[in-house]
């Protein structure tokens, strides 16, 4: 096994901050008592300043004066995490989470899938600065806690073989191995100071300075016991939530966190392998309870810009009634995600939406009672063959029939060019009127229709299709058994 191991050592500036943490405004995180809170994170433009982790908070106002100053909020770190080990369960089905700071994940198995370590190294790096934790540090090794010491002891380090990884290890310092707090104070007061030096000692002799279970930590280091990981597991429903620094009283200052909130639910959606098709953003008051939007889609969506659009165009329309301090984005139901299959040598195209998502499209912009599709009747009658439905009912029906009545390329071939498209023109006209002329030419026909008897509007009529004098192909009918009389109800594209 090879495992990597991610560290992040500004993960408390990044949940607080988010894209701040890297600014250059000085930045600072602050725990402790309220009387005397002290800096426990500082980002690089503070500590330019001397800011440094550890000094009361007011000192590093006194020596950085416009030092943005928050409080460590600890469920946000922990949310942060759980994004970064959802973003790494992409790359390995073995993923593991290190409180506060620390993702583990296993890459041996995946080396084949992504070309090497090089290339999965580039990757990361990528996705990770895309994400905006660009400021980590990463130690690979056969040994998870191994990778986890090299990699806070040097900025990149890969070591695929065991002995490669126990020369590394020799020259750790004490003050970064994973040790207690406690025992490196012992073993500094008697002068070590790297865990060569510890390795080098008997068992029993430095079992009685540190006791058993660091004794056991160090086996686990050098990998002669067995490590117990616990694996993460993506949870069943995603829900996220951004606090705003102040009120906001317009949809739009909420753009920025709900592209966040949206890319994450398409990180989320792609590790499950899943889709979404419900889900719900909650724009959070003060002095009230919070604003509901239900985003409905056609069909089951999982790409960030798509999503997107969507939600953006649903708050455009919200009428925001109290100022929102928080804006949250939930979703329960999670069907698997089904790409839909092309072609081989489809041809590429460089504009345009396909029907779902111009249907999504416009739906979020104008409403959803605005968009109205068709849908089949089972009624012979032409004029009540379809009614108006919603969008969603109108695309089963198109796909039901589309999956009934598909021909072969090589049946439509055999059809004679003057044969028309189908039984069915393309424009059908509200009401039947007179046909001013004699067809010139009987195409098809005659098809009998005899419908309608028990609820007052019967119908008996022969169809044909006919082409006119100015070539046009119509779809008339005359009364049963009659040979005059012609009533036009259509056109053929």
């Amino acid at each position: 096994m090879l495992w990597a191991c991610l560290h992040f050592p500004a993960l408390p500036l990044h949940a607080v901050f988010a894209a701040q943490a890297e600014a250059e405004q000085p930045c600072v995180v602050f725990d402790g008592p309220r009387q005397r809170p002290v800096v426990a994170y500082a980002n690089t433009a503070a500590q330019t300043r001397g800011v440094r982790p550890g000094m009361v908070l007011a000192t590093a106002r006194a020596l950085c004066a416009g030092v943005d100053a928050r409080r460590r909020d600890a469920d946000a770190e922990r949310t942060a995490l759980q994004l970064l080990a959802t973003w790494a369960y992409r790359f390995s089905g073995q993923v593991s989470r290190g409180e506060p700071d620390t993702i583990w994940l296993e890459v041996g198995a995946s080396l084949t899938l992504f070309k090497g370590w090089p290339a999965l190294q580039q990757r990361l790096k990528a996705e990770l600065q895309a994400l905006g934790f660009g400021a980590y540090r990463l130690g690979v090794a056969p040994v998870a806690a191994a990778a986890r010491v090299l990699a806070l002891n040097h900025e990149q380090i890969a070591l695929r073989h065991r002995s490669a990884m126990l020369n590394a290890l020799n020259a750790a310092p004490l003050a970064r191995s994973g040790l207690t707090a406690q025992a490196i104070a012992q073993l500094h007061g008697m002068g070590f100071r790297q865990l060569r030096e510890l390795f080098a000692l008997p068992r029993v002799e430095l079992a009685r300075r540190i006791g058993p279970e660091q004794l056991q930590w160090l086996d686990v280091l050098r990998g002669d016991a067995v490590e117990n990981l616990a694996l993460y597991q993506p949870p069943d429903r995603f829900s996220r939530r951004i606090e705003l620094d102040a009120l906001v009283d317009n949809w739009q200052p909420l753009l920025f966190p709900l592209r966040r909130l949206v890319h994450e639910l398409a990180l989320y959606l792609h590790v499950r392998d899943s889709g979404v098709q419900r889900f719900e953003l909650r724009l959070e008051h003060e002095d009230r309870g919070a604003t509901r939007v239900p985003v409905g889609l056609v069909s089951v969506q999982r790409e960030a810009p798509a999503l997107y659009e969507f939600c953006r165009g649903r708050l455009e329309r919200v009428e925001i009634g109290a100022a929102v301090s928080a804006i949250a984005l939930v979703a329960d139901d999670l069907p698997p995600f089904r790409p839909g299959h092309r072609d081989l040598f489809e041809p590429a195209r460089s504009e345009g939406l396909d029907w779902p998502a111009l249907t999504e499209r416009l739906r979020s912009r104008l409403g959803d009672d605005a968009l109205q599709g068709l849908a089949c009747v089972a009624d012979h009658r032409p004029e009540r063959a379809w009614r108006f439905a919603p969008p969603a009912a109108q695309l089963r029906t198109i796909d039901k029939k589309l999956q009934v009545n598909k021909l072969s390329h090589a049946a439509m071939a055999a059809l004679p060019s003057s044969a028309p498209a189908g039984s069915r023109p393309l424009w059908l006209l509200a009401q039947p009127i007179p046909l001013r002329q004699q067809p010139a030419q009987i195409l098809a026909g005659p098809e009998r229709i005899e419908s309608g008897w028990w609820d007052g509007e019967d119908a008996r009529r022969d169809y044909y299709v006919v082409r006119c004098a100015n070539g046009q192909r119509a779809w008339a009918f005359v009364p049963a058994g009659a040979d005059s009389g012609w009533m036009l109800h259509g056109w053929f594209a």
